[in-house]
């Protein structure tokens, strides 16, 4: 049971930590931030502290205020689980430099590519083809 405890705790002190890394980050005071989420300043800095574990609807307006997913705040908080990810799709969803609607659109696009290299791959893969184009035609003529 205690070890139930101390897992929820961490979660609010990694929240916490994220938000207020993030904010450094996005060069926003602590002041600024609780403006823009529309919570007061001690209940934010306690937040960051690791005292207090925000709801979901917080978390999305401080996601809001610091111009970041809401859903990166949720897995953080452990409301969601982690999404299937990997480095490009990582610095997608970190970009501070792009909107939500952005950061979506790259992603489609992205997995997208993915889907169809890998459909591809199948292809070839079942074919016995070795995936190399041949630029300048067969090799082998009867002439």
């Amino acid at each position: 049971m205690n070890e139930a405890i101390d897992k929820v705790a961490d979660l609010g002190r990694g929240i916490g930590e994220y938000i207020r890394q993030q904010r450094e980050h996005a060069k926003i005071s602590l002041r600024q931030l609780a403006k823009q989420a529309g919570v007061s300043n001690p209940y934010l800095s306690q937040i960051e502290r690791g005292l207090r574990k925000p709801s979901a609807e917080i978390l999305q307006q401080i996601a809001r205020g610091l111009r970041i997913s809401a859903e990166a705040l949720y897995v953080q908080a452990g409301i969601l689980d982690l999404p299937a990810g990997g480095p490009v799709i990582d610095a997608v969803r970190a970009d501070p430099a792009l909107t939500e609607r952005q950061k979506q659109v790259l992603l489609d696009i992205y997995e997208s590519f993915r889907r169809e290299n890998t459909s591809m791959q199948s292809t070839v893969e079942g074919s016995g083809v070795d995936g190399e184009e041949q630029k300048d035609g067969p090799h082998t003529r009867s002439e």
